[in-house]
Parts: C-alpha cells; structure tokens; sequence
C-alpha cells in the first residue's frame, strides 16, 4: 500500500508531503505525487518519528487482569508510539531469555508497536543475585536495558556487579532509586501537604541519595546508567552535576511530574497515588526546567496499569501507578510546548530519538527523511477536549486525567507503512502487520 500524506509540518517545522511505500518513507518534498496513492490530508498537522517509550508495564505474562501486550499495544498506538520498551516486573519474572523472547513474539504477534523487553537486572527482581544478563542480551530479543524497576537495586556490590557486566554488550542499567528503609508505610511526597493530611511522608532524599550513589558508581565503573521517573529538584541537581562530570548518565521525567502535584492528594482519589510520588509545585518546575536544559534526556510513561478493584479503594490500601500512554504527547504539549520551555523538533528528541539511542534501537526515532522507516504519528496541535474514558484503549482505566482539558490529538500513527490510528481510529487489528526488529 502506498501512501501520499499531504502538508505535514514534519518535526513542527514547514509544511511538506511524504510517499510512504513498503515500509519506508521513499520521498520528501512539495508538490508531490504518486499515482493509486491513497492521499490523506494533513495540513495543519505536525509529523513525528514513532514515539518510543522506554518505560511501559503491559503486565504479561502473568498480570493480564491489568494490561495485555496486545491491549497496551493498541493503547501505545492510541497515543503515537511506534516503541515501548516493556518492564520486567511480570510473572514470571522476565529475567531469562525465555521470557524475554516470550514477549517480543507477542508484541510481534499483536502488530501495533515493536514491544522491546526490558530484562530484569537480578533474579525475580529479588536484588541477591544477578539475572542471565548474558543470555537475554543474546537472545532474538537483543536485550540491552536491565532493571528491577518497582524495586531498586539497593545493594550497592550488586549494582556495582551489574553495570560492570552490562558494558561487555554496551548495555544500560535503569534503577528504580528508592532507598526501601526511608520510605517504609510512605503514601504521599513528605511536606506541609502529608503532614496536614496525616499520611506517611516519602521523602525527597530517598530518591537523591540511590541516585547520587549510582552515578558515582557509574562514573567508577565506567558504565551507563539510567535514572527511571527522576522527580525531585534535588535529583535535578545531582543529575546536573553528574553529567558536567562527564558522569555516563541518563535521566527520565514522567508526563505526571512535569504537570501534576501533591495537592491533588487532599481529595484521597486512588488515581493520584504514584510511586514516585506527585511532588511540590516546585520540583514540578524543576524537571521541567531539566528537561528544557537537557539535564533530563527523555520523557517516559511509567504506564501502570491496575485493575479497577486495585484503585477503587482507600488510599492507603491503593496500588500506585497510572496510565499513560493515551495521554503522555498532549501532556507534553500542555507542560512544555504551550509553556514555551520546548519545540516540535524538542518534542521529537525526548520522546522519540533519544529513548531509542538510549535503548540502542538505532531503526526507531529516526528523522522523517527519504529512506527512513514509515513509522511516525500525524498530531493536531489545534485541537483541545478534555480527556475521557473513551480515549483510553487499554485495559485499565486509572487515568490521572479524567475529564481534565488537555490540547492536542493523535490524528494518525503510522508503523512500518501501515496506519494503527486512522483519523483518530485505532485499527481494530493489525495482525498481519510486519514487525521487523529494529537494529
């Protein structure tokens, strides 16, 4: 199937047209043309490269009450990523390559997005003993991120053991930072907030003191290390520092924490209740500042799916988590590009190139240019409605949006030259798509 998408602000930038044949983006210019091509108009919308998120949970094997790979696929697609990369926190646990190679045939199978899996860096995500890190970065999946995400590598020989045995395959290790002993019974960011609500506080330090560690350990060993839903100003600052070091780091900021605060806890809805937890107005303007500077490379969902009974709760008893997928590009928009603080072409590298630079995936996130992947998501900038269950195409529905007005929308998503979002349709299947691994 060929297709002639006419007027797209590639990257934000001038209008032009692309022919997409086979897969591949085959000409850029004005004015073109291609006979039989099916035409869609799109001026007016800005092209991206295929978003890549590089911290999803799709639950499967083992969770499927929550999230499939085939639902969080159509979600991820919902919402213009071509790429997740899935967490390993399953069951089993996606620590060998059995499991790991599980979860790509399925993402294969469902056709919406590559699915690449995230490998745990220690066994059942336990933190004793490092997992077949070998095995699952030789494996068809080609694993090269290992986390324990949801647990931190607290132990600080085990984490030194994993970021030296990564470097043999130029491998990252992604940790959770969260020291367990500071923030036993927390529910909420520990301040004025916490203590007026009488929650257990989860301190700010209990971030900042796993990360100041790990990038001195990562500058010791020489290895990359990348620091998962960083949060706080002062995990800023370390972040910042490391990097003017020359400290081989990488940081992300989730959509959440560039927009929403501590302050919705006072209503006790379960939909707020995240780990790390909503902070302070003013760390909320600190990762903002962080991502717009470059401090923090990339933003990533933390997708979390629950069930309803998970969230439809007191607080206290609450899982934490929410999802994000649908929802993640129009948060940007909101937070950063109606702020001023990012462009398009900004827009572009932190949600796309630089998750797969970072994940080694050097096919996804490419420049829309002749010869590219066909593999990119069309967005009305334009448009504004509020966020609805409607727009959720997953299995769980503990959205922090709900009913909240947000701009933008997801007109088309493209992977591998086949639509997965047609004018705001999500494809009832892509099955016969081909998903070819990215190198």
């Amino acid at each position: 199937m060929t297709y002639l998408i006419k007027g797209a602000r590639r990257h934000g930038e001038d209008a032009a047209d692309l022919i997409v044949s086979d897969g591949v983006i085959v000409e850029v210019g004005t004015g073109l043309s291609r006979a039989g091509a099916t035409v869609i108009d799109a001026d007016g919308l800005i092209a991206l490269p295929g978003l890549v998120d590089l911290h999803t949970h799709l639950r499967e094997p083992g969770y499927e009450a929550s999230e499939t790979i085939l639902s969080g696929s159509r979600a991820a697609a919902a919402g213009g990523y071509t790429t997740v990369f899935a967490m390993p926190n399953t069951s089993p646990v996606a620590d060998t390559a059995g499991v790991v190679e599980q979860e790509l045939a399925l993402g294969e199978a469902a056709g919406y997005v590559h699915v690449q899996p995230i490998g745990a860096a220690t066994v059942g995500q336990k933190g004793e003993r490092l997992a077949e890190l070998g095995a699952m970065a030789s494996s068809r999946a080609r694993v090269r991120v290992f986390s324990d995400d949801g647990f931190c590598v607290f132990d600080p020989l085990i984490m030194r053991r994993a970021l030296e045995y990564v470097k043999a395959f130029d491998g990252v290790v992604a940790q959770h930072a969260q020291d367990p002993r500071l923030t036993e019974g927390a529910q909420m960011n520990e301040g004025t907030v916490s203590a007026e609500l009488g929650l257990a506080g989860w301190p700010a330090v209990a971030e900042e003191a796993i990360i100041a560690r790990d990038v001195l350990l990562a500058e010791h060993v020489g290895s990359r290390l990348h620091v998962c839903h960083l949060s706080t100003a002062g995990s800023v600052d370390i972040i910042r520092w490391a990097k003017k070091r020359g400290v081989n780091v990488t940081a992300e900021v989730t959509p959440h924490h560039l927009l929403l605060t501590e302050e919705l806890v006072r209503g006790y809805d379960p939909r707020f209740k995240v780990n790390p937890p909503l902070r302070r107005d003013e760390d909320v303007q600190a990762v903002r500042e962080g991502l717009a500077d470059g401090t923090i490379d990339i933003v990533a969902t933390d997708h979390a799916p629950h069930p309803d009974e998970a969230k439809s709760c007191e607080w206290q008893a609450a899982a934490n988590g929410m999802v994000g997928l649908e929802s993640a590009l129009r948060v940007v928009h909101q937070a950063m590009v109606d702020t001023g603080l990012l462009d398009w072409n900004d827009v572009a590298r932190v949600m796309s190139s630089a998750p797969a630079r970072i994940g080694r995936l050097d096919r996804a996130g490419t420049p829309l240019e002749a010869g590219a992947p066909a593999s990119f998501t069309l967005y009305d900038p334009r448009a504004a409605r509020p966020f609805t269950r409607a727009d959720l195409r997953g299995r769980s529905v503990n959205s922090p949006y709900l009913g909240r007005e947000l701009p933008g929308e997801v007109r088309w998503t493209f992977f591998g030259g086949r639509p997965t979002v047609a004018d705001g349709v999500v494809a009832e299947t892509m099955s016969a798509a081909t998903t070819e691994v990215p190198a």
